[in-house]
């Protein structure tokens, strides 16, 4: 049943591969409400039907059955032209990989990334502003090879932020850092969450990463099986906060 309060629903969510002769099901009835505000993990194996499950959260796909509601939009209902408009204005992504065009500087993988999305050219004073909402204000003109890989990524994830996303979908962020550059990216997230009210949802397989969010999702075999409430968030120092 539609909840229209939620900012993102999954009703009864299947998808299915057709592998040569063999049907191979991704998702076997997945239902979930995501709130407006809320930080999300969802952890599970490899094979287990996270990715599957983002990519029709962020419009990139459609499921062989059910229905993925945005915003009080069931995506199944609309035309392509208008589901790309609403992953584009609603969704900013970020991947375990970066993405970034190597030929530009920071400045221009965000300016092209709204360019792309078809919003115009970013000021360069809101790309300072968003470069120092993620500790990146004075690494506009740098490219992305004079970069750490941490700092990379939170290009990645200023990119997901210029069109002002009702959700970011994160799948991995920290899949290819060392544990350093991990808790920088997550400690940002969890900053975003807190302090700009930017709802989140994020797939991991590490579980120390799936505790700084409100609630942990646990995935097998195509099904949730477990939820699970996060009591209190965890600084980094340990702390209760």
């Amino acid at each position: 049943m539609e909840n229209k309060s939620a900012l993102l629903q999954a009703i009864d969510l299947r998808m299915t591969y057709r592998v040569g002769k063999v049907d191979v099901p991704a998702l076997r009835g997945v239902n979930i409400e995501i709130a407006e505000g809320e930080f999300v993990s969802i952890m599970g194996p490899s094979g287990c039907g996270k990715s599957t499950f983002l990519h029709l959260m962020g419009g990139l796909a459609q499921p062989t059955a059910g229905r993925i509601i945005l915003g009080g939009v069931d995506l199944r209902s609309v035309s392509d032209a208008e589901r790309t408009r609403l992953r584009r204005e609603k969704i900013g992504f970020v991947f375990q990989r970066f993405n970034l065009l190597p030929t530009l500087t920071v400045q221009g993988n965000i300016e092209i990334a709204r360019q792309i999305f078809g919003n115009g050219i970013p000021s360069k004073k809101e790309i300072v502003q968003l470069l120092d909402i993620v500790g990146l204000g004075g690494k506009i003109h740098h490219r992305p090879l004079e970069l750490s890989v941490g700092e990379q990524q939170r290009v990645a994830i200023a990119r997901a932020l210029i069109n002002k996303p009702s959700l970011i979908l994160a799948d991995e962020p920290t899949g290819n850092l060392d544990s350093r550059n991990s808790q920088q990216v997550l400690d940002l997230l969890i900053d975003l969450n807190r302090q700009k009210n930017q709802t989140i949802v994020m797939i991991t397989h590490n579980p120390q990463a799936a505790e700084v969010g409100h609630r942990t999702i646990e995935m097998l075999d195509g099904r949730v099986v477990s939820f699970r409430r996060v009591p209190e968030f965890v600084s980094t120092a340990g702390e209760v906060v």
